[in-house]
């Protein structure tokens, strides 16, 4: 099975063994890649993408059997559905109104919940149960919040960590761009160092903040699960998260695909 999160910034793609079992996401997973996202890739162009990663994984395209993504970049959607009709022969299921996804959503207008929203809720709950929390750390740093019962409730969307990053360069001529890596103090004795501090503090101290503030509403027995690119990076400097799942939102759009066939 081909699972796709497209991004605005970042593709991730998995393929899982379709007869492998789901207790944690990496279980049957044979391998996997992120890509940048290029709204103006054509099919052809993604296919030959995919062919070369299938070729250096000893897999074959031909033995795909089922294909779901999740698409926050409306004109990636058909270039995907024409790339599984060209080059897989099978109709791929896409995250949008209409699909069953098991969860009730509890949110005002749902056609306009992100995609990755929904499917990283559903990965959510069914491996560590609710209530719960997603911390996804994307172009946007995005809250998903799952209840009790296994119902999206809502959540929070700020401003991303490299986008945040790439703002203030843009505005600060006197600033450079920086590793993302913990500086030796929070008290940054460099230009660089303080950067750093700045940056993966911060947002640590951001996240710790709003887990606080739902675990109000929620109850302290709230799960925390951090995904996204960036998710290994802040977790080992904040203290409210509990789990680590890089293949979270693959692993959750694997599940909404078997509970729609």
């Amino acid at each position: 099975m081909l699972t796709i999160d497209v991004g605005n910034s970042d593709t991730s793609i998995a393929v899982y063994d379709m007869d492998a079992g789901s207790t944690t996401s990496d279980d049957g997973l044979l391998e996997h890649w992120r890509i940048g996202t290029h709204s103006d890739r054509t099919t052809d162009e993604f296919a030959s993408i995919m062919s070369s990663f299938f070729d250096l994984a000893e897999l074959r395209l031909s033995d795909v059997r089922g294909m779901i993504f999740a698409s926050g970049v409306p004109r990636a959607k058909a270039s995907l559905r024409d790339f599984a009709d060209r080059y897989l022969d099978v109709t791929p299921i896409a995250i949008g109104p209409g699909i069953k996804t098991g969860m009730a959503i509890e949110y005002d207008n749902p056609p306009e919940l992100g995609a990755d929203r929904i499917v990283n809720a559903v990965a959510a709950y069914e491996l560590y149960g609710g209530p719960a929390i997603v911390v996804d750390f994307g172009t946007g740093t995005n809250y998903d919040i799952v209840s009790e019962r296994g119902s999206f409730m809502g959540g929070a969307i700020a401003p991303g960590i490299e986008i945040s990053l790439d703002a203030l360069f843009d505005n600060a001529s006197a600033l450079a761009s920086i590793e993302l890596v913990e500086p030796r103090s929070v008290i940054g004795k460099s230009t660089s160092e303080a950067l750093q501090s700045g940056t993966l503090y911060g947002y640590a101290a951001s996240v710790d903040g709003m887990v606080d503030r739902y675990r109000q509403e929620l109850g302290e027995e709230t799960v925390v699960v951090a995904t996204g690119g960036l998710a290994d990076v802040i977790a080992p400097v904040a203290s409210r998260i509990d789990h680590v799942d890089g293949f979270l939102t693959l692993h959750g759009l694997r599940l909404v695909y078997f509970r729609n066939v």
